[in-house]
């Protein structure tokens, strides 16, 4: 794996922008529906099964997160929580980099090191499958 910076170039993607405004337009949307009392929604996989889906707790982990109850969030569901501190990363530095026009970080895998990420990818959801199925009655 290796980590470059260089500035864009005409015809580049400018990934940092079109993250940043997804993940802000999400934010937002996400809000404005529970501020609305829209129904939440439901999970076909949980009603089929009686078992928890892999995203199951998503949503009550979002809110958690973002009313400050970091402890409960990580409860909900640790993959999310995890994701969500991601996120925030992502968009400090997508901000810095777009206001400050800086050079812009891309990560380069060769194939054998995809072939792992893919693994590690793997691994992380299906060990949080095994959390939330060993802890859904918790809930």
């Amino acid at each position: 794996m290796q980590v470059v910076a260089r500035r864009l170039r005409r015809g580049d993607i400018d990934h940092e922008l079109i993250w940043l405004g997804v993940s802000v337009l999400s934010l937002g949307a996400a809000a404005l529906w529970l501020a609305l009392g829209l129904p939440w929604p439901l999970c076909v996989f949980h009603q089929l099964t009686g078992l928890p889906c892999l995203t199951c707790g998503m949503t009550r982990c979002g809110i958690e997160f973002f009313q400050g109850h970091f402890f409960a969030a990580l409860k909900w569901n640790p993959l999310v929580f995890a994701f969500l501190w991601g996120v925030i990363a992502f968009d400090l530095y997508a901000l810095a980099a777009i206001a400050l026009r800086r050079p812009r970080l891309r990560i380069l895998f060769r194939q054998t090191e995809k072939k792992y990420a893919r693994g590690v990818l793997v691994a992380a959801l299906a060990l949080n499958w095994f959390y939330l199925v060993s802890h859904w009655r918790d809930f």
